[in-house]
């Protein structure tokens, strides 16, 4: 693991958004690809919560890949993949499905992470 925002948070409690954990270990066939920087306060405050929402549903660590993203003076991001994939915001969470991206979580969502990401897998099934 790149990125330390990316260890599960120990008081997230799964209880609490059983729907979300259920659907994302319900979609065992999708990877998800998370980019963000322990420098950065978004991430630090969101991507425990999300890691620990994929662990609770034994999302297995061979489906998440993370990038650690650094900020140039101008505010662009630099990074592995961060071209490859137009990251602008950190975190920005790209869930895939045999290399094709089905959604994308961008750092302004108006939800927790998980549950974002949660939400769309439903629409999308």
């Amino acid at each position: 693991m790149n990125l330390e925002t990316m260890s599960p948070n120990p008081v997230w409690s799964p209880d609490a958004y059983e729907e979300t954990v259920e659907t994302l270990r319900e979609h065992d066939d999708v990877t998800y690809k998370v980019w963000g920087g322990d420098w950065c306060k978004d991430c630090r405050a969101q991507l425990p919560d999300f890691a620990a929402a994929l662990h609770a549903a034994d999302v297995s660590e061979d489906r998440i890949e993370d990038f650690a993203v650094e900020k140039e003076d101008d505010g662009s991001k630099v990074g592995p993949q961060v071209e490859a994939y137009d990251i602008e915001r950190i975190p920005t969470v790209v869930v895939e499905r045999d290399g094709e991206e089905l959604l994308r979580y961008v750092e302004s969502a108006d939800r927790p992470a998980a549950v974002y990401v949660a939400d769309a897998l439903d629409e999308r099934s």
